[in-house]
């Protein structure tokens, strides 16, 4: 399967983050699909092993990205963007009466090694993958994923999107008369969030090749569809757009399992994870710790999203002293095969 990067296009090679700062998040996610699975009913589960991916050959880039807390933002989005030396960007300009910043690396490909100008003197090898892969919602379920996020949509307090409900702007709808496109756009999912009946955005690094995800059959064919192709990504796209993103050919294996839903008893899907992966020998790696304190000073109770933010915080402070800014680190946290553990989980 052919697959263009995220954002359809919008981003290009170039050393200036202005792509990025009028990006339109109405378009993405470009997806490549749905294709029916012959013999796939609900209540089966689809097993896709992925057995490759590749970049485009005529398309040796990619791109990793900081967007503005307005316009995407990102898990460190109240500490940048800002304005970065070394790196491609672009200052503050008014649109929608918000200023928004934006920051981009531009990564080149060679053999299972990427590097880029925008970050000097950084070469590693990627961990290939798709950040999204999923089959198509039920009635029943898509109604249960409005219900829940429009509830949740409802009750933000945060100054953050916490999920995007249907959007009749930008709707993909192929070759859908006038009427079903209607309707898509008005009650179809967005892929923001990620969803346990159907996996979707879930932007897995260790889903590369080798792997298998079961993912449960709502409706007769399937209707698989994947995109947002990676070459590399850390454990979680803290950036937002913190993989590096790229477009290519993945190739499946696909099976079925008759009635796999009741027989895993499966509430979400399963992966076995690949056995292909970057190793680095423990004396080449440092351990770094966050805890549930945040920037102010405040004790929160066993919050692993606080104690994450943390520990990237101390990950920039660290190797700022070897000439880094911080949009450089923040970005490599996010596409370089880190590793991210959560432990203490009973220690209050």
């Amino acid at each position: 399967m052919e697959c263009i990067d995220w954002t359809g296009g919008q981003i290009q090679n170039n050393d200036c983050a202005d792509d990025v700062k009028n990006c339109d998040l109405t378009q993405p996610h470009y997806l490549s699909g749905p294709f029916e699975i012959e013999g796939a009913d609900r209540g089966d589960v689809l097993v896709v092993e992925i057995q490759d991916v590749q970049p485009f050959e005529d398309r040796l880039w990619g791109f990793t990205a900081v967007f503005d807390k307005k316009n995407g933002g990102g898990f460190l989005d109240d500490h940048y963007p800002q304005a970065a030396k070394g790196i491609a960007n672009t200052s503050s300009y008014h649109l929608n009466i918000s200023e928004l910043t934006a920051t981009t690396a531009i990564w080149d490909f060679e053999g299972i090694f990427c590097s880029s100008r925008h970050i000097p003197h950084v070469r590693f090898p990627g961990l290939i993958h798709p950040g999204i892969m999923g089959c198509a919602p039920s009635t029943e379920v898509l109604e249960e994923w409005n219900r829940r996020e429009s509830e949740l949509v409802s009750m933000n307090t945060l100054d953050r999107v916490v999920a995007e409900l249907p959007q009749p702007k930008n709707v993909h709808a192929g070759s859908a008369p006038e009427d079903l496109k209607a309707k898509i756009g008005r009650e179809g999912a967005r892929t923001i969030p990620g969803r346990p009946e159907q996996g979707g955005n879930c932007d897995i690094k260790n889903l590369s090749r080798g792997s298998k995800t079961y993912l449960p059959v709502h409706v007769p064919g399937a209707r698989f569809s994947v995109g947002d192709l990676h070459f590399s990504q850390g454990d979680g796209e803290i950036s937002f757009c913190g993989a590096i993103e790229m477009a290519g050919i993945i190739t499946f294996k696909f099976e079925l399992m008759k009635g796999g839903i009741q027989e895993l008893n499966m509430k979400s899907p399963i992966f076995i994870p690949g056995p292909v992966e970057p190793h680095f020998s423990p004396s080449r790696m440092l351990t770094f710790e966050g805890f549930s304190v945040d920037e102010a000073g405040k004790q929160h109770y066993m919050d692993v999203t606080v104690a994450y933010r943390q520990t990237c915080l101390r990950v920039i402070e660290y190797l700022k002293r070897f000439g880094y800014s911080g949009e450089q680190i923040y970005l490599l946290l996010s596409c370089a095969p880190v590793q991210g553990h959560v432990a203490g989980i009973v220690d209050v």
